[in-house]
């Protein structure tokens, strides 16, 4: 796959794909909108009621939620266990072209964020006792999740018309039994067919303000009791 590197409006670079003009992140601010939407309204919001995390994300990527979930589990010894979906690694050549180590990286965090993308896939790599990822080889078709079990989910598929197959009431209702009573999926979409889908599969919908340049992210809910 044809991959080309773009700076968006934040600095933070990103990656698009002309075979499908996408882009993996938004171009008013990579970094700004994974902080914004993953990390403050996902992770940060489940650590105001836990230590212990179990995390999912649709979409490992450039790696940038997992260096950016890192070090809370550093700094708080909080708990994570990352398990991330990708069909499609990109090589190492284009992480290093990324230049992730211009904006977000100190030296220490850079040696963890090689050591992700340098792991091998679908083997547990604990980079410290707070932080074990596991990168799946698999498309969230393929993936059968254990119920009740994940905290957060990070669902940063591309776009419903890029990607329509992971944006279905039946992937949602996957992930709604795979997440555990009070937990949440959150995504930078806010479209409505999708809100409709995620709801039908039993999640609570939250309508929250977007990233820079976007009026609108969603957050799911998982009820307390079901």
């Amino acid at each position: 796959m044809q991959l080309e590197i773009r700076q968006t409006k934040d600095g933070s670079n990103t990656l698009y794909v002309p075979a499908l003009n996408e882009h993996y992140h938004s171009v008013h601010g990579a970094l700004q909108e994974s902080q914004h939407v993953f990390i403050k309204h996902g992770l940060e919001y489940i650590l105001d009621q836990k230590k212990d995390l179990k995390i999912l994300e649709v979409g490992f990527g450039t790696g940038l939620n997992a260096i950016l979930t890192f070090p809370y589990a550093l700094a708080q010894k909080a708990f994570v266990q990352y398990d991330t979906l990708e069909k499609y690694p990109l090589t190492q050549e284009v992480v290093e072209q990324l230049q992730f180590r211009n904006f977000i990286l100190n030296p220490e965090l850079l040696e963890y964020f090689q050591q992700m993308h340098l792991g091998n896939w679908n083997e547990p790599l604990e980079l410290i006792p707070y932080f074990t990822l596991q990168k799946i080889h698999e498309t969230l078709e393929e993936f059968c999740p254990p119920a009740a079990y994940y905290d957060i989910v990070y669902f940063d598929a591309f776009a419903p018309e890029k990607q329509p197959e992971l944006w279905t009431e039946e992937m949602f209702r996957k992930l709604f039994e795979a997440t555990r009573p009070g937990g949440v999926l959150v995504t930078y979409c806010a479209k409505g067919s999708f809100k409709r889908a995620l709801k039908a599969a039993g999640f609570t919908i939250e309508a929250l303000p977007g990233p820079p340049g976007k009026r609108e992210m969603t957050r799911g809910l998982k009820p307390a009791v079901v």
